[in-house]
């Protein structure tokens, strides 16, 4: 079986380059990944007649919660864990290679802001932080490492240092990234009202049921206000995945080349539908390939042509994920 490597996922350049990888990551997956095998003999897919990535059957993200989604002949490095609530099942990912994990992150950072060098990271992420089995803090600890910068660092609830941190960091016109979960970001404006000039807000999405769940525009609003900015950035990533896509602003996401995000019919989960319709978001990740690089997950969301796109909310009655985006 012909695996692809790490630098063909990660060179990707063209449409058509991603199209025939995808295809050559199914098929490869189709083989040798037990519980996706499986799931495609069910449906009586015929692998070979799978020609578009639009005809890939995209595996049910719940297949996290109950089965080990890996490849034959791998072992994980590290299981990633979802975060939910108290008494809900938690997906796992087995990792088998973190260094690919990690190239992912730091490739998709530089595509979209540059060296991580050139930043200093403020992480405000206590949910993360009080729980193992993080695959965001992983990717942050490493961003700071990265960043070699002496002020970059986690915030647990110590806002007053973070203010003065921030303060500190704007009055030498250092770039800063301020990372935070969302409820907690919200928890620091409610104290703290400063203009920030030189930092960019991310947010990573989630109440972590600490706060009811908002509107996209509201709480987005709350935060200019509250951190004095023009754009509140985004992170959408999640436990089951390797890469991560970025939002500078509007909550209108792109995904690093080897990542794509296409809409399911949500009557016919395997059926794709055209840009500009709202469906189920299906995600391509090539960057996982010793695990399922085609997962449907339970998000809505909407394409748009320019291959970027929105989270509109869940599907009812699915779990609340620990990674869960804002309801719009």
């Amino acid at each position: 079986m012909n695996k692809p490597t790490n630098s063909e996922i990660f060179s990707i350049s063209t449409n058509q380059n991603f199209e025939e990888l995808s295809l050559r990551i199914f098929r490869y997956q189709a083989a040798t990944s037990p519980v996706y095998n499986e799931y495609l003999r069910l449906l009586k897919i015929n692998i070979e007649a799978i020609n578009s990535i639009n005809t890939i059957p995209f595996l049910p993200i719940g297949f996290f919660k109950t089965h080990d989604v890996i490849t034959e002949q791998q072992k994980p490095e590290v299981i990633f864990s979802s975060s939910g609530t108290t008494g809900m099942i938690q997906s796992k990912h087995l990792v088998s290679q973190v260094s690919v994990y990690k190239e992912s992150f730091v490739k998709a950072f530089e595509h979209f802001y540059g060296l991580p060098k050139d930043y200093c990271f403020l992480a405000l992420l206590p949910s993360y932080l009080e729980r193992e089995g993080s695959s965001l803090i992983l990717m942050v600890e490493d961003l700071i490492s990265l960043s070699n910068h002496p002020e970059s660092g986690f915030f647990l609830h110590n806002h007053d240092e973070l203010y003065a941190k921030l303060l500190q960091l704007e009055s030498t016109g250092q770039k800063t990234i301020l990372i935070g979960v969302t409820y907690a970001l919200l928890d620091f404006i409610e104290k703290y009202s400063i203009e920030l000039k030189h930092t960019i807000v991310m947010e990573t999405g989630g109440m972590k049921g600490k706060r009811k769940e908002m509107v996209r525009a509201e709480l987005h609003d709350q935060l200019k206000r509250g951190f004095g900015v023009d754009h509140i950035h985004s992170e959408y990533g999640m436990t089951e995945l390797l890469s991560q896509a970025y939002s500078t602003g509007k909550g209108v996401f792109q995904c690093p080349p080897w990542m794509r995000v296409l809409t399911r019919d949500a009557n016919d989960p395997l059926s794709i539908v055209e840009n500009n319709h709202t469906g189920g978001v299906n995600i391509i990740d090539l960057a996982n390939i010793n695990s399922c690089s085609f997962i449907a997950t339970q998000d809505l969301g909407r394409t748009y042509y320019d291959g970027s796109f929105e989270i509109l909310g869940r599907f009812d009655n699915s779990d609340i994920r620990g990674c869960n985006l804002l309801v719009q």
